[in-house]
């Protein structure tokens, strides 16, 4: 996943979303309150749209935690003032991450899924999750969206 600065974020919310066919309604409409609270001065709706995508992928694609929930994090650095959006997963791999990550942004057919990090200019990473004795229990999904 791309590094995030040692420094204290200047923006940072945290929330878990119940892990149904709504799920990605959800963080649109919950991501685009609270980043218009926090005040990000990139685009609202498009990291909005972008959480909603990252929520639903794992919602459709993984598998939630044993609540039942996906968590879903959203960091604003205090560098660079980029949007970081992050959703935990109970499934420890990304199969097909590389294809996922290097699309090009431009619709080859109905754009899904993570098409639209990179049609925004994001980044897209991925990592393992692990719980406090080192066992790997799941992966976050990382999309990097910039200000401008």
């Amino acid at each position: 996943m791309p590094l995030v600065s040692e420094e204290r974020p200047a923006f940072d919310w945290c929330t878990t979303l119940l892990a149904d066919g709504g799920a990605g309604r959800n963080a649109r409409l919950r991501s685009r309150s609270w980043l218009t609270i926090g005040r990000w001065s990139g685009n609202v709706d498009i990291a909005a749209r972008v959480a909603d995508k990252l929520v639903d992928n794992a919602v459709r694609h993984a598998r939630p935690f044993a609540d039942g929930r996906v968590p879903l994090r959203l960091i604003v650095t205090a560098d660079a003032r980029e949007l970081l959006v992050e959703v935990d997963d109970a499934y420890p791999e990304f199969p097909g991450f590389e294809k996922a990550a290097n699309q090009s942004g431009r619709a080859t057919g109905t754009p899904t899924g993570l098409w639209w990090v990179a049609h925004y200019r994001g980044r897209l990473g991925w990592g393992v999750v692990r719980d406090d004795d080192g066992v790997i229990v799941g992966k976050t999904v990382q999309a990097v969206l910039p200000v401008g």
